[in-house]
């Protein structure tokens, strides 16, 4: 059975270390497991909670989630957080409450950064917004990339070794983690 992740890179830059980071992961998956990343955020409108229609933007990433086994978010640390973007797309998926398709939906969580910390503090907070939508975080391995420019080249091919074993052993984690809510 094939497992299907939905991938989703909280940074809108074109250039970006976590969309870069998504794609490398999509390379060391095991067997089995697919990898569709979700480009539509930049589209998804500014959440509104008077507001009581469903955008089409909306519509599509809350199907793109229901119809994944489980979502991968890389996300940039923003001021020791995670992007707006990010926070809205997800305000956005965990409404309403009862029926959101982030329910229960298994979570596994990477980042990359230009600094020391790899976006650790941003994944911290993830974790914290995901226990209200009850979106089960893995917890390890950690997919915490310092450093990033110096992973990957120009083109946003990941270059480092260390960093494409972690992925592979992330890979294989999530697809066990995966499992136990199915």
């Amino acid at each position: 059975m094939t497992l299907r992740l939905l991938g989703i890179a909280g940074s809108l830059r074109k250039a970006s270390h976590n969309r870069a980071l998504l794609r490398a992961l999509g390379e060391t998956l095991p067997e089995g497991v697919t990898l569709d990343i979700f480009d539509g955020l930049a589209a998804i409108p500014t959440f509104d909670p008077d507001d009581k229609t469903e955008p089409p933007p909306v519509a599509a990433w809350k199907h793109a989630i229901a119809a994944a086994d489980a979502l991968v978010i890389a996300t940039p640390e923003y001021n020791y957080s995670i992007p707006g973007v990010l926070k809205n797309a997800i305000d956005w998926a965990s409404r309403p409450p009862a029926t959101s398709p982030l329910r229960g939906k298994p979570v596994g969580i990477v980042s990359a950064a230009t600094g020391i910390s790899g976006g650790m503090r941003a994944q911290y907070h993830l974790r914290q917004i995901l226990v209200y939508t009850n979106s089960p975080a893995m917890l390890q391995p950690e997919v915490i990339i310092p450093r990033a420019q110096e992973r990957f080249d120009a083109a946003g091919v990941l270059t480092d070794a260390s960093t494409r074993e972690l992925l592979a052993r992330f890979g294989v984690a999530l697809a066990e983690w995966i499992h136990r809510f199915k």
